[in-house]
């Protein structure tokens, strides 16, 4: 019997589904997960930059949690939303350029932050 935790992913899907609460999973254990079979995944390896699984030495993939919530906000996008695959592409890629961008902006707040106090420290 398998006695691994259970967590469920958050985020608007229609269904539950529970990650084993572990580090890495081969892309069988993420066909499982996801519903979703081996060749489909790799092919949206290809139409989707954001999703990058890692390989080990010998060239398996290796997928992350984050990997797995992100196949299946895309799993949404296409079969329940109805989005065609270019429409999904579009929709991941606004969303995660939106979360660079506030990374930008929060360092380049900090770097004019420290220029400022740099300056305050000079008047002084």
């Amino acid at each position: 019997m398998n006695n691994t935790k259970q967590k469920p992913v958050e985020g608007d899907l229609t269904e539950q589904v529970a990650i084993p609460d572990k580090l890495f999973f081969k892309i069988r254990e993420v066909a499982k997960i996801t519903q979703v079979k081996a060749h489909i995944l790799r092919y949206w390896e290809n139409e989707f930059p954001q999703l990058k699984p890692r390989k080990s030495k010998s060239g398996q993939r290796i997928y992350s949690r984050k990997d797995i919530e992100k196949l299946l906000e895309i799993k949404k996008l296409l079969y329940v939303d109805r989005f065609s695959i270019e429409g999904a592409r579009r929709h991941m890629a606004k969303r995660f350029s939106g979360r660079n961008e506030d990374e930008k902006i929060r360092k380049t707040v900090a770097d004019i932050r420290n220029s400022l106090q740099e300056i305050l420290d000079v008047v002084k």
